[in-house]
């Protein structure tokens, strides 16, 4: 399994790659939205890992115009911004989940139980 991990913080790209180093044949590293849309059309990863908060282009645009190119493409937003409107507007620009970086050990579980592009009703934050 390839997974894009997107973020501006290295440390936090290393530790998503640690909790998922067990899942993962291969890792793609971006540290912007910008950068992840380039990537996600070069290297079609299984799994995107993407942050809200970064600059030039945040996590939100850059999900909408993967999304917009890419229909399959499966993306779980990993943040510390964690409110029901940015819930939202992760599910509305097609992430297919969504969770607090506090809870970053469940995203294992999240990537091993969301092979649809669909979220839970518990991801939709209900």
């Amino acid at each position: 399994m390839k997974i894009m991990i997107v973020d501006d913080h290295g440390e936090m790209r290393r530790l998503v790659r640690s909790t998922l180093s067990h899942m993962a044949d291969e890792f793609v590293e971006c540290d912007n939205g910008s950068e992840a849309v380039a990537a996600f059309a070069r290297e079609r990863p299984d799994w995107t890992i993407m942050d809200i908060a970064m600059k030039p282009m945040d996590g939100l645009e850059a999900t909408g115009r993967i999304k917009a190119r890419f229909a399959d493409a499966r993306i779980v937003i990993l943040t510390q911004h964690d409110s029901p409107p940015m819930r939202q507007a992760a599910l509305a620009a097609g992430a297919c989940g969504f969770l607090a970086k506090e809870n970053l050990d469940q995203v294992t579980a999240l990537l091993a139980l969301r092979p649809q592009n669909r979220p839970s009703a518990g991801e939709r934050g209900q």
